[in-house]
This record gives C-alpha cells, sequence and structure tokens, in this order.
C-alpha cells in the first residue's frame, strides 16, 4: 500500500512536468509561416489551434531582426501628449516594421513610463499615490547607436534618470536578464491571460518583436510566466514585457491591406482593423 501511494503521489509531481515538456515540443516543433522582410528580417507567423499550447488556442507573430551587416536599426517614436495608432506611428517615420511600446495615459496621452530620446527627456515615472514604482517600472529597453539592450532597475529612486544611455524607454515586468529568469509576482496582471507584446535578444544580437494576440476565441492571450517559456523556447537570454492588451499591434511595412500582422483585440473582432491608439513604438528602419 505505502508503494502504491509513493508512485501514486510521484506521479502527480510530474503531471505540471509533462504539460510543460508537452508545451515546449509543440512549440519548438511549430512549421511558422516564413516571409522575408529584409535580408536581415524574417516574419513568423503561427495560429496554435485545438487547445494545443498551454491548453489554449494562440496566434503568436513575431519578427526576427539579425545583427550586423545590413541588418536595420532601432529606434522610438513617440508623441508627448496625442495618441495615434502604431501603424500610423511606422508610416510617419517610413519604418519597416513597428511593435506598440510601453504603457501610457489613455486619456490625457503620454507614456506614464520614464521616456529619453535621442538624450532628451520625453516623459517622467508617474509613481503610484504612496510615491512608489508600479510593476512596469523596474526595467527599461535601451537604443545606443541604434542597437538595443536590456537593463534592470537598480533599486534607486533615481535609476532611469541617472542611465548615461541615449534612448531609454523604461517597461516591464523584466522576464529574463543574462539568462537568468525574473521572478515574478503573483499578482493578476501577470496570471491573467492577455494580449502581449515582448522583446527579447538574443546571444548572438538577434531581436525577436512579438505579439501574441488574446481576448478571442481563437487566441486566449498568456500570463507572463507562459510568455516567459515562449521568449526562453525562442532562444532569448533577456527579454521585457511591454505594454499588452488592446495596445498590442505588429506592422510590417506592406503586410496585407495594412501592415499589421497580428489582430489587436479593441474592436472585439478576429481581423487587424483593431488597433489602438498608443503613445509610442519601437521601430526598425534599414541602416543610414
Amino acid at each position: 500500500m505505502k508503494t502504491f501511494l509513493r508512485v501514486f503521489f510521484l506521479s502527480l509531481i510530474s503531471i505540471p512536468s509533462f504539460a510543460q515538456q508537452t508545451d515546449s515540443l509543440t512549440f519548438t516543433k511549430t512549421k511558422w509561416n516564413k516571409a522575408n522582410v529584409t535580408k536581415k528580417t524574417k516574419l513568423y507567423t503561427y495560429q496554435f489551434a485545438d487547445s494545443t499550447l498551454f491548453k489554449a488556442n494562440q496566434y503568436i507573430s513575431y519578427l526576427e531582426v539579425k545583427s550586423g551587416g545590413k541588418a536595420p536599426v532601432f529606434y522610438i517614436g513617440y508623441d508627448k501628449k496625442e495618441l495615434i495608432v502604431t501603424s500610423d506611428f511606422a508610416k510617419k517615420h517610413n519604418a519597416i516594421a513597428a511593435v506598440n511600446g510601453t504603457f501610457f495615459d489613455i486619456k490625457n496621452g503620454g507614456s506614464v513610463d520614464f521616456l529619453k530620446v535621442n538624450d532628451t527627456l520625453v516623459n517622467q515615472s508617474r509613481l503610484d499615490k504612496n510615491e512608489k514604482r508600479t510593476f512596469h517600472q523596474e526595467a527599461a529597453l535601451v537604443i545606443n547607436q541604434q542597437k538595443v539592450g536590456i537593463k534592470k532597475w537598480d533599486g534607486t529612486a533615481t535609476w532611469e534618470n541617472n542611465l548615461k544611455d541615449e534612448n531609454v524607454m523604461v517597461s516591464g515586468p523584466l522576464l529574463l536578464l543574462n539568462n537568468v529568469t525574473e521572478k515574478l509576482d503573483s499578482i493578476s496582471f501577470n496570471k491573467t491571460r492577455h494580449p502581449r507584446t515582448a522583446l527579447g535578444i538574443k546571444p548572438n544580437g538577434t531581436v525577436i518583436l512579438l505579439t501574441v494576440d488574446g481576448r478571442q476565441e481563437k487566441s486566449a492571450g498568456m500570463s507572463l510566466f507562459e510568455l516567459t517559456k515562449i521568449m526562453k523556447w525562442l532562444g532569448c537570454t533577456s527579454a521585457i514585457n511591454l505594454d499588452g492588451g488592446g495596445s498590442t499591434t505588429l506592422w510590417v511595412n506592406a503586410y496585407g491591406d495594412n501592415g499589421v500582422v497580428n489582430h489587436p483585440s479593441d474592436n472585439k473582432k478576429w481581423d487587424h482593423e483593431g488597433q489602438r491608439k498608443v503613445a509610442n513604438i519601437i521601430y526598425i528602419k534599414s541602416k543610414p
């Protein structure tokens, strides 16, 4: 009887790891739809149907931007007050591709997280009523000489203002840094499935710009714990969560009718028309 109970409980313990292994195999064996955007940039899309990934339907789109040579370079586009859909932001800057950026004031415009572009301060982080940082103000995407990096809050009050990087976009939560998985709090934002946008960096400098659709029958969205696994499986050793929800948009020039690759959820329809107006974007252009 003791032997039976021991085997029974061990089998229960192994169920989560088995499910994770199944998800990993499902993801890594996926035959992605691929399209060349530039010589160094490729677009990947796939519909995981029949609840095959994390026991849910999922639609994932991501852009892989390789480094070196004639690879595209990275920029931040923004408006200090006006909110603009990602596609219009991208077209305004003659971009090759773009994703939505960090969190913003949906009523009054402007980023609620620190933003510096070309060494010029655009927005300061808006702290909560207790003058504490929110969960999305403890990491930053930085761009120096058009190359992307990710940094972690050092615990000081003036951290972002002390950063010497040319371009700084505070966001979060941080998912991975230098091959270490960050510990995520068990708050609703992290645990609940939503549309997500993320940026990841591989050891060779390749950058991943990724969107996961959500709030739809064909795509449930992901928790940040699930999103972290996705970024790992794509080979990223550092990754940061950007603004998601109705803001989640991946735009690629000359893709489809309006360039929107994913299915933004603001119009509650499975199409490419439901973009939400945002305060800033991350975009790529050909090297000057």
